[in-house]
């Protein structure tokens, strides 16, 4: 089966002021986006890419444009499936003002049981993007063979989700899982179990300099804005 290349978007104007974006429309990658973007060609030159899948949402696709640039012709497609989670009414809002929301608690311990107010359950985000992930397989690996490779780009839950679902780990764990932006998770499919082969490869460890003041126990909603 083949090899999927998860990326998640550069960062965004709203990694850096501290927004769950969700859905919002508008949000673009900001300067240091633009950047990670640029140099993805590069990264991922020595690879063979068959296809290119994208979230709907206007950061994947600006994180996406260098490489579909330097590879003209390259197919891309839109997949609502991979799309942010739709976090309802939580969506637009400072993630200080979530904190001391009594569900904030159940997203970071228990989200398996958490459902946003006017938007979707962690559950059904884990099963959309889950399911789009074994359609894909079986589309890419009937068109390109089973040894092709093929590119994902998408959000930071949704990420961590799917790494969550090939390891097997219970939706509960996924909070455990980190993948900044413009990261590379890889993910081997075979006929009996996948097998992670990357996860949250940026080639940049400047994340893991101590900060001044050290990072909070929980992990960011949406994913967080890595190194600054």
């Amino acid at each position: 089966m083949p090899t999927l290349i998860l990326v998640r978007h550069g960062r965004s104007t709203a990694n850096t002021s501290a927004v769950l974006a969700g859905r919002t429309p508008g949000v673009a990658l900001d300067e240091r986006g633009l950047e990670q973007a640029a140099a993805l060609p590069g990264r991922l030159a020595d690879l063979p890419i068959a296809e290119v899948v994208t979230s709907p949402l206007q950061r994947c696709r600006e994180t996406l444009q260098p490489l579909l640039d330097a590879r003209p012709g390259l197919p891309v497609h839109t997949e609502d499936r991979i799309n942010e989670c739709d976090y309802g009414d939580w969506s637009g809002r400072k993630l200080a003002e979530l904190t001391d929301e009594p569900l904030m608690q159940v997203v970071q311990a228990h989200p398996s049981a958490a459902a946003f107010p006017g938007g979707e359950s962690m559950r059904t985000m884990q099963s959309r993007a889950a399911e789009a992930v074994r359609e894909w397989n079986a589309r890419v690996e009937r068109d390109h063979g089973p040894d092709a490779v093929y590119l994902m780009c998408s959000h930071g839950d949704i990420i961590k989700s799917l790494v969550a679902e090939a390891l097997g780990l219970h939706l509960d764990l996924f909070q455990r899982i980190s993948v900044e932006p413009c990261s590379v998770t890889v993910i081997r499919y075979t006929r009996l179990r996948p097998f992670l082969v990357r996860l949250g490869d940026t080639g940049d460890f400047a994340s893991l300099v101590p900060r001044e003041e050290p990072p909070a126990g929980d992990a960011t909603v949406g994913g967080d804005a890595g190194a600054r």
